[in-house]
């Protein structure tokens, strides 16, 4: 065995710099500094296990073969674990309500603040400090996007405005971007998708279409890609699945389909596994129906259980990286149910507690979903 110093790692290429062959330890009582660079500067000729450190998301990232997968070297812990946080919906009034609640514990939601309006049909994204809300019906279609600190509480203050007035938009994101996709602009369904940087304060951006104008698709994300499954495009609801690449702009690309046609129910994700859950299937009729996908991959949903719940729609869903939430809806009544799921599993809806009031038509983020 022989010791050899060296200094000075700084090629993420293999262009330059020693190979370490072999059973290798490092030790030291300082501190090793890996390759780092933007997400632009990514490189393209990656090995599997190949690890970086991304100056955009201040994390490290290591390749998984197909895409970039971000290390969080701490979890978003606030009072024992990653915090939900669930805004806005229909009481039968529009409310501007904020809830949130501590997503590795169970219990009731507790009162977070206020939106700077009540409205219901709006959508929400989240960085891992900071949750966005945008557009919904108040009465009467809006653009207005607000946010929130997700680790303090407090009202809700004005970001800026999406590029159209429209309610039932869903949103994803990644851990800088949000992602506003569909709506209803001003009474007919729209193939819109704007974009945000979460980190800043402004109005939203063209970031492409949908692959036609619809309404009310669930929306979840890894850091790489977002995705929307299902759709209600009049007369009927549809299965479509769709994806983009987050760090991009362009139009969607279809990914697969969902188990069955419905819309308007809830989607969630850890960084591999995107879970959708509940839904219209059209004419009225609901469903429990609990979908999930591997986000790296395109493909059809496979089945993962029921929503505790029943036959629901109109809910929101959010996440940790083991846990997946969706909360309120009506079924057919407006409730104020709060289930979970093991995303790594499968299985059915567990009780988690209740909101602090029965509504639909709700949006809810997180400080530890799948984009970050």
């Amino acid at each position: 065995m022989s010791n050899t110093k060296f200094s000075n790692f700084k090629s993420e290429d293999g262009n330059t710099g020693p190979d370490l062959v072999g059973i290798t330890s490092f030790t030291s009582p300082y501190y090793f500094v890996p390759p780092s660079g933007t997400t632009a500067q990514r490189p393209s000729n990656a090995v599997p296990g190949q690890l970086r450190f991304n100056t955009d998301i201040g994390r490290l990232e290591v390749w998984r073969g197909d895409h970039w997968a971000s290390i969080l070297g701490e979890s978003p812990n606030l009072d024992g674990g990653a915090r939900g946080v669930i805004g806005g919906g229909y009481t039968p009034a529009d409310v501007n309500t904020i809830d949130f609640v501590t997503i590795s514990t169970l219990g009731n939601a507790q009162d977070f603040g206020d939106l700077t309006d009540g409205r219901r049909s709006l959508a929400s994204c989240s960085s891992s400090t900071r949750g966005v809300f945008g557009g919904g019906f108040s009465p009467g279609n809006v653009n207005t996007i607000d946010f929130v600190t997700i680790s303090s509480t407090g009202n809700a203050q004005y970001f800026g405005d999406l590029t159209s007035v429209r309610h039932h938009t869903v949103a994803c994101s990644s851990s800088t971007r949000g992602l506003f996709a569909s709506g209803v602009a001003p009474s007919v369904p729209v193939n819109i998708i704007d974009y945000i940087t979460i980190s800043s304060t402004g109005n939203a951006q063209d970031f492409g279409d949908l692959l036609v104008a619809m309404r009310s698709p669930m929306g979840l994300s890894s850091s790489v890609r977002g995705v929307w499954g299902g759709t209600y495009i009049a007369p009927t609801s549809s299965n479509v699945i769709q994806y983009v690449t987050i760090s991009s702009t362009g139009n969607t690309q279809d990914f697969g389909d969902l188990t069955t046609n419905r819309a308007m129910g809830a989607g969630l994700s850890n960084s591999t596994r995107g879970v959708f859950g509940g839904g219209t299937l059209g004419g009225g009729s609901l469903t429990n129906v609990i979908d999930f996908i591997t986000i790296a991959t395109v493909g059809n949903a496979q089945d993962f259980g029921d929503l505790l719940q029943g036959n629901s729609a109109a809910q929101a869903g959010f996440a940790s990286p083991t846990r997946g939430v969706f909360a309120g809806g009506y079924n057919p009544a407006l409730n104020n149910i709060i289930e979970y799921v093991t995303i790594l599993s499968t299985g059915n809806g567990i009780d988690f507690g209740d909101l602090s009031e029965t509504r639909a038509y709700l949006a809810g983020c997180s400080n530890g979903h799948g984009g970050l």
